[in-house]
């Protein structure tokens, strides 16, 4: 079993206290957090440069497999690196020297006489076609001038025509290579541009060492193939002493398995399975599934070759080894082949054990028809892990860290931050030091008036705002009680109200309390024991307490659904109350699941594990309908296709919600058992529908959003330091509502008139559209951590047509349906197609 790291944290945290050699070390965390103010490198605001500062105290060890990437790193032998331009004359700088293997010898743009103005780009020809899934950037270490900041990828195969960039962002500005990640695809050019100088000291860019990253066995923007008709044959098969004929590869059934002929003189290596789908259809991937009854068989060595008529195979379209595991394995074509017979062939067996090849599943797919499973654009990079994330009324998204850009520990008392404008895709860095709060693994809640409440974590009493008016950082009162992965939620009155989190502080007795913005301080809620709304987790309330689903509703009142199978109602006012509500139909706890707000006073609940790790995912999903508010009712809808814990659900403005990320088996860190296809579940059919695979995997500490444009932001995972499971990156999906199958845009409507900043509960509300519309939704702007946005509900809104194209909106008079906050307005035409939204303050 895997050690658990924030285990460890805690046993640290208590041990300290009674070892004296550890004193020192907090003497050097302490002196550390004040380098700030004393001054550093560059100004305060710069970037952590992980190599002028000692190990945290606290940092958690991630686990071994997370240390090396899941893709392979190709093979430089016969590549040639050419540039923009290049700094020969006095020094040494070609863009050759970035595929040396020396870290002390790089490439930099033309800096003697007059230095060459930037964009600047290196292009790698690898002279082959091979399937790339990242670029690892490695800095110069002799100097910060050059690291590059800003920047575009693009693919080609010819040289020539390199389309739209597949990934682009803003790195931090410090020596740590940087993996910049994209969907997987063939190639044989990669460029690298640099649109601006990590610290802006001038127009320069510069790398010491470039190399990419192969297939990551994770095909992305593709769909499963229905596999209706299909047949399979194989070169030979077990048929005297079992059952193991190819077609067990087509039956669905993981217990039945193609085996190569064993009985008697078993038949040698190479051993092929070839699917015949009955119709040419375009295939780009193919999934390979293992036997899960024992070892033997298992492919190493494989190839993937296509037909038009099953006899002329020609070279192959994909390569590679598969690792000696059970796990479902992939693999990526060098390019998409229209194709009727697809063959798998085996060249070794991966443990050597023997002359076999065997396989349990064969799947393979095709290129995602956007107007059925949407699509994903760009993989943007950030500065930083975004661990959490919000939603804020001027069009921009805000994230943040730890005390590092990609990794936590201690309570240093700063946190890094960043900004992503959504118009314009440009994401900024900030470390904020002002506020003494290291803001990792927090509670989250929206404001009424659009600030950003932060609390605990790291420094687990401390609380802190952002105001995206002034875009500022301030503290506010601390919290009675220390927490980490506490629950937090806005009230119908406009306080805060936070439940839970033994993750920091003592555990256990994580009792409620509600903040006022009124005074900025917090009162405790005796009344509101942690204790009846925790799960039944191995580990005890460290574990138990965390990440809660709460929904509030009227009269200061919140509805603890989970992720606990017990349901209950708390009350607010005065000492607070908490009142049982039954459980969640039939089921079990759902540590690391989530719960959506998708109408009034209706809930859907999705998976989850009953422990927070090391616990098999549930592919359940539940709807829970409040009612009169005395006694909610439970009700299991259609499960997803994929068990799933540390995903992220997001509610849409039709009222459907899209599911994204998270791991079939949970484990912190880790990217194994990762799940790659999004789903939507549609309320009038109670069933999900798989989506566009994503091109980066998104569990432990990954986040989700709605935007206002009605696409879905999905980012983060990670933050473990020197891991390969750090994802310093996210990517928009744009769902199928707006989408024609050619991938272009469907006309959407749009709303032609400026709403007042601020409307009151059951106020009316006059709107204008530039074409009919049949419905109009409120989705309150969202705040997402560790799986929960508690914040995000839709509020479909009552209206009527005073006009061909204008319209009377009544906002819903009770605060405990329509929250106060900030409020993204939608009008969807007959087709569902949404507007942009209006940002728009209720209460």
């Amino acid at each position: 079993m895997l050690p658990d790291p924030f285990r460890r944290i805690s046993l640290f945290r208590r041990s300290r206290l009674r070892s004296q050699g550890l004193v020192l070390i907090a003497l050097v965390a302490v002196v550390v957090a004040l380098l700030p103010v004393l001054g550093t490198r560059g100004g305060g605001a710069a970037a952590e440069d992980h190599g002028t500062h000692p190990p945290r105290p606290h940092h958690a060890a991630a686990p071994a497999s997370t240390m090396e990437p899941t893709a392979p790193v190709l093979s430089r032998a016969g590549w040639t690196a050419g540039a923009s331009d290049e700094e020969t004359a006095q020094a040494d700088n070609r863009a050759a020297n970035v595929l040396d293997g020396k870290a002390d010898t790089l490439w930099h743009s033309r800096w003697s006489g007059s230095a060459a103005p930037l964009p600047h780009s290196l292009v790698i020809d690898m002279h082959r076609t091979e399937v790339v899934s990242a670029l690892l950037y490695q800095p110069r270490t002799d100097s910060p001038n050059g690291r590059i900041g800003e920047y575009a990828i693009h693919l080609s195969t010819d040289g020539q025509n390199w389309g739209a960039a597949v990934a682009g962002g803003t790195l931090a500005d410090d020596t740590t290579t940087k993996t910049l990640s994209f969907a997987a695809r063939g190639t044989r050019y990669v460029r690298l541009t640099a649109a601006s100088e990590a610290g802006n000291r001038g127009p320069w860019s510069s790398a010491a060492e470039i190399r990419l990253l192969g297939d990551p066995g994770l095909p992305a923007s593709v769909v499963d193939l229905p596999t209706t008709g299909w047949t399979a044959d194989a070169s030979d098969e077990e048929t005297a002493q079992a059952d193991n004929r190819a077609a067990g590869i087509l039956d669905g059934d993981a217990d039945t398995f193609w085996h190569s002929r064993w009985s008697g003189s078993a038949a040698p290596l190479p051993h092929s399975v070839t699917i015949d789908m009955h119709r040419t259809q375009t295939v780009s991937a193919l999934t390979y599934q293992p036997r899960k009854s024992g070892a033997n068989g298992r492919i190493g060595a494989y190839s993937v070759a296509t037909s038009l008529d099953g006899v002329s195979f020609g070279s192959p379209v994909a390569s590679g080894v598969w690792k000696d595991d059970d796990t479902v394995k992939s693999t990526t074509f060098t390019r998409p082949v229209p194709a009727r017979f697809v063959r798998l062939t085996a060249t070794t067996e991966a443990g050597n054990r023997g002359p076999w090849s065997s396989a349990a599943e064969v799947r393979l797919s095709g290129p995602a028809d956007p107007s059925v499973s949407g699509s994903w654009d760009r993989v943007t990079g950030f500065p930083l892990v975004p661990v959490a994330t919000a939603v804020l009324p001027n069009n921009k998204l805000l994230a943040w860290s730890a005390y590092a850009i990609d990794r936590f520990g201690g309570s240093n008392g700063y946190t890094q931050t960043a900004i992503m404008d959504l118009g314009t895709g440009q994401v900024t860095q900030r470390r904020v030091d002002n506020t003494g709060h290291d803001m990792f693994c927090p509670g989250i809640a929206l404001l009424p008036d659009g600030r950003v409440l932060v609390t605990g974590g790291s420094n687990a009493s401390r609380a802190s705002i952002y105001d995206p008016r002034t875009d500022t950082w301030s503290a506010t009162g601390e919290m009675n009680i220390p927490r980490g992965y506490q629950a937090m939620t806005l009230l119908s009155n406009g306080d805060a109200f936070v439940l839970g989190g033994s993750w920091s502080g003592a555990r256990g007795d994580k009792d409620g309390e509600v903040w006022s913005p009124a005074t900025g301080k917090w009162r405790r809620l005796p009344g509101v024991p942690a204790k009846g709304t925790m799960t039944a987790d191995p580990a005890g309330p460290y574990r138990a307490d965390n990440h809660q689903w709460l929904h509030a509703t009227s009269r200061g009142r919140v509805l603890q659904l989970g992720p606990s199978k017990q349901l209950n109602w708390i009350d607010t006012t005065g000492n607070g109350t908490v009142t049982p509500a039954g459980t969640r139909a039939d089921s079990p706890d759902a540590m690391n699941g989530n719960a959506v707000s998708y109408d009034i006073g209706k809930l859907l609940t999705l998976g989850g594990a009953t422990a927070y790790e090391n616990a098999n995912a549930t592919r359940r999903a539940y709807t829970v309908d409040l009612g009169d508010g005395t006694r909610p009712v439970s009700k299991r809808t259609g499960d997803m296709a994929y068990a799933r814990s540390f995903g992220n659900s997001v509610v849409m403005p039709d009222g459907k919600v899209a599911v994204f990320g998270g791991q079939s088996y949970p484990v912190p860190f880790s990217d194994a058992t990762s799940v790659m296809t999004p789903e939507i579940w549609d309320p009038a059919t109670g069933a999900f529908t798989k989506m566009a695979s994503m091109a980066v995997p998104r569990n432990y500490h990954s986040v989700a959003n709605l935007l206002p444009d009605g696409r879905i932001f999905s980012g983060g995972g990670g933050l473990c330091g020197d891991c390969a499971t750090n994802h310093s990156d996210g990517a928009v999906f744009t769902p199928p509502y707006l989408l024609n199958p050619d991938g272009s845009r469907k006309p959407r409507p749009a709303l032609t008139s400026t709403p007042p900043a601020r409307v009151a509960n059951g106020a009316v509300l006059p709107v204008t559209t530039d074409k009919p519309v049949t419905a109009f939704s409120l989705v309150r702007a969202g705040a997402a951590t560790h799986s929960v946005d508690n914040d995000q509900r839709r509020v479909p809104l009552t209206f009527r047509q005073t006009g061909s194209t204008s319209y009377e909106l009544t906002v819903p008079g009770d605060p405990g349906v329509a929250l106060p906050g900030t409020y993204m307005l939608f009008a969807l035409d007959a087709a569902g197609v949404p507007s942009v939204a209006k940002m728009i303050t209720i209460g």
